[in-house]
This record gives C-alpha cells, structure tokens and sequence, in this order.
C-alpha cells in the first residue's frame, strides 16, 4: 500500500462515528411547575423513542440532556446555559412562557430552535422570544372562542355572562377569545362581565350581580385556572345557577372534580381526550403508551404538546436535511395543517403557535367527564386580537 492510500486507510479509522443529535430540557424538575412540565417531557420522550426505534432523525440517534430549572426564572436561564454546555442543538423549555423564555432567549442567543412545552400565551414564541422559537400548543384566545362558538351552535347559546379570574394571562387570553368570537356570532348577547382573584375566599358579590339579572344566561364563561375555578364552580352551582358554565383547557382532568359532588353542565375543550373516548385511535395509543411507560394515563391534555412537539421538529429537520435553526425555521413556518395524532397544526412567520384547532369537547355531567362532541373555529383568532390581550 502507497503512503497516500495508507494515510486515507488511517484517516478512515480513526474517523469518528457519527455524532448523536442532542435535544435539551431545560424543565421544572422541582417546584410547582413540574406538574405541569414532566407529563409534557414524558410525551415528548416517547416521541424521541418512537422516531429512534424507527432508525432515528437524519440517520441519526437522539439523545436528551436535562437540567432543573427549579420553577425559578434565573434558574431557567442557567438551566439554558448548562444545555449549551452539554450540547444541546434545540432546547424545550418549560410550559409557561414566564418561567420558560429564559432558557428559550439563551438558545436564541445561540441561534438555536426552542420550543415551549404547553405554553398558550402568543409571547412564547416570535412575540417574546424571537424567530426560533415555537409552541405546539394551543392558544388560551382559541380555546375561548370555539367555546363560543361551540356552545352557540350546539347548545342555541345567546345570553352569556363572563367571569375572569385575573390571576395569569392564561385567563385573560381566554376572555379574550370568547369575546371576539361572541360578538361574531348571531344574536348574541354579553349580559354582563365581572372579575375576581383565584385567591378569593368568596365571589358572593359576582353571584349576586348574575342573580339579580332579569333572566339566567345561557352560558357563564368562566376564565380561571385551579384552584380558583373549582372554589368558583362550586360557589355558582350552590347559588342556584344552572347555566352552562365553560372554561378553558386548563381545567381538565377528574383530580379536581371531588371539591364539586356530582357536577353537570360543564364544558371545556381539549386536544385529545385523556378518557379513553377520543376517536381517533392514535391518541388511544398515546394514553396506554403513556400509561405502559409512568403506571398511569394521562391526568389531563396537557401532556400532548410535548409529543407534538417534538413530532414537528423532528418532521422539520427531516425535511431541512439539517438541525440548523434557521433552516428548521423555514420549514416549521411552511407548514399548514399538518397532520399529528391530535389534529391538524402549522406556523407562520409571525405566528409560532395555533390559532385555530381542532378541539374536543369535554363536558361534565354528574360528576363524570366525557367527551360529547369536537370542534373547529370556523375562521383563525386574528394576530391583531392576539396582540391586544
């Protein structure tokens, strides 16, 4: 053998093999975040196993690097600085836009994708973060207006009162939608509006203000998170109110329903439903693989973004031929209406989240949740709704 084909022998061996593609979490592990960031890095886990089982992404094996982020803002941002570290090439960030934008600014900073776990407010993503950053989610605003337009349609809905919880934004989001699409919708009417703090001991002045009006409404749309929104249903139903009371998907789940015996009229909608009466069969095989992996299904909807998630960046890089953020951006942002186990989602430049969703519809009838119906939003929340929240 001649030097230079000795050389190039050397040169191969000593190649080394192929790298991993590294996906950072920079997730609650601790605090009061971490029930609501471990579902959503579970499912998204499962996706990674599913795509490795599957011969990997370009190739290649995936592999995850986790760090604390402590429900603590600056913690989140070392947590971020640490991923880099470990050599993340995209990072999850925590569900909330609060606790996770500063991680996602540190990948931004380095010119990498991010995507949010569940998050739902607009600034978690090009509004607050930048042009690589994304949620799979579902926006709060989209959320209130197919409850609107749900209940109008299906339930001949016309007189509403609004109740909002001023705790998070997540509840003036929903607010938010559930007016704009309200106003659209024929014939019907805002009876009144209130607010109060999910802290509140007693919203007896709100209750009273919707007894005293001359007929019940039709609905009561309820913009509250928990613990807030169980005190609030409960203080409703014992009044004497029997209107249909809708809120948004963050009260999904059986968990809190002990606090309100025997529950009835009470919609929400979701992604997915989490019941094991979704139709379509690929989110019943989410929530049994979810369960084979933890010991239990799915406690609410808000594990599915983290498999959505990961199932569109990962369709993205494929399609880019790189992790390159700027080149998974561009596909990303190319995308309408693709098709995931939980409905239809897609990007645009000035929007990384879904403002328009397939969602199913929960509601609760004498205790017990099930799912009764789904709907679309017959034309997206406008960007310039979404901005003025």
């Amino acid at each position: 053998m001649n030097r230079l084909a000795l050389g190039l022998a050397l040169t191969a061996l000593a190649a080394p093999a192929q790298a991993d593609i590294t996906i950072g979490f920079a997730i609650a592990q601790s605090g009061w975040m971490e029930a609501y960031d471990t579902p959503a890095a579970t499912a998204a886990q499962i996706r990674i196993d599913e795509i490795n089982a599957a011969g990997g992404l370009l190739g290649q094996q995936i592999r995850t690097v986790t760090a604390d982020t402590r429900t603590d803002r600056a913690e989140a941002a070392r947590a971020g600085l640490t991923l880099l570290d470990d050599g993340a090439q995209m990072m999850v960030v925590s569900c909330d836009y609060d606790y996770g934008a500063p991680a996602a600014l540190v990948a931004e900073g380095e010119g990498l994708n991010s995507f949010f776990l569940c998050a739902e407010d607009i600034k978690a993503g090009v509004q607050g973060v930048g042009p690589n950053s994304f949620s799979s989610s579902v926006l709060a605003a989209v959320q209130g207006a197919t409850m609107a337009e749900w209940s109008h349609a299906r339930r001949n809905a016309r007189t509403a009162y609004v109740l909002e919880d001023t705790f998070i934004e997540y509840n003036k989001g929903i607010c938010t939608g559930f007016d704009w699409m309200w106003s659209r919708l024929d014939g019907a009417q805002t009876l009144g509006r209130d607010t109060f703090v999910n802290s509140d001991a007693s919203i007896a002045s709100q209750i009273t203000r919707i007894r005293e009006l001359p007929q019940e409404p039709d609905v009561i749309m309820l913009c509250s998170v928990m613990p807030g929104a169980a005190a609030a249903v409960r203080q409703i139903r014992a009044a004497g109110i029997h209107s249909l009371i809708l809120n948004g998907s963050a009260v999904d789940g059986s968990y809190w329903l002990d606090a309100t015996p025997g529950l009835s009229g009470f919609a929400l909608p979701v992604q997915g439903s989490i019941y094991g009466d979704d139709p379509r069969p690929a989110v019943e095989a989410f929530n049994q693989a979810y369960e084979a992996r933890t010991g239990a299904r799915p406690a609410s909807q808000y594990a599915y973004p983290g498999y959505v998630l990961i199932d569109l960046w990962a369709r993205a890089v494929e399609r880019a031929g790189t992790v390159d953020a700027a080149a998974v951006t561009a596909q990303l942002e190319a995308m309408r209406d693709e098709p995931t186990a939980f409905g239809p989602r897609g990007f645009a430049p000035d929007l990384h989240h879904q403002n328009t969703a397939l969602m199913q519809i929960i509601e609760i009838s004498d205790g017990t949740p099930a799912r009764v119906d789904e709907w679309t939003i017959s034309q997206p929340v406008p960007l310039s709704v979404l901005l003025a929240q």
